[in-house]
């Protein structure tokens, strides 16, 4: 592996980790209190955690070859999750 590579793996799962520790915070206050917004801001940042993991194995599997494809679905999904944060601030 190269080290740019290795500092993508790296970046990915500090991403990984910083990411599923706000889905765990967001779905322990949406059980203790049942509202709406923690369920919405837990899908919103499990949303961006998915883009980013499914981005990093895809890149691996092809070898870095679909770069376009690849960009445009991780932005695709990344931005689903970013809209479900700003509902999830929005709602009351």
């Amino acid at each position: 592996m190269l080290p740019m590579e290795v500092v993508y793996v790296v970046l990915s799962a500090a991403l990984v980790v910083a990411g599923l520790s706000l889905v765990a915070l967001a779905a322990r206050a949406y059980l203790e209190t049942r509202h709406r917004s923690m369920f919405l801001l837990a899908v919103g940042f499990l949303l961006v955690v998915a883009a980013a993991v499914a981005t990093t194995f895809s890149a691996f599997a092809t070898e870095f070859g679909a770069s376009r494809y690849l960009l445009t679905v991780n932005y695709a999904v990344t931005t689903l999750g970013y809209l479900f944060i700003i509902i999830s601030v929005r709602t009351q």
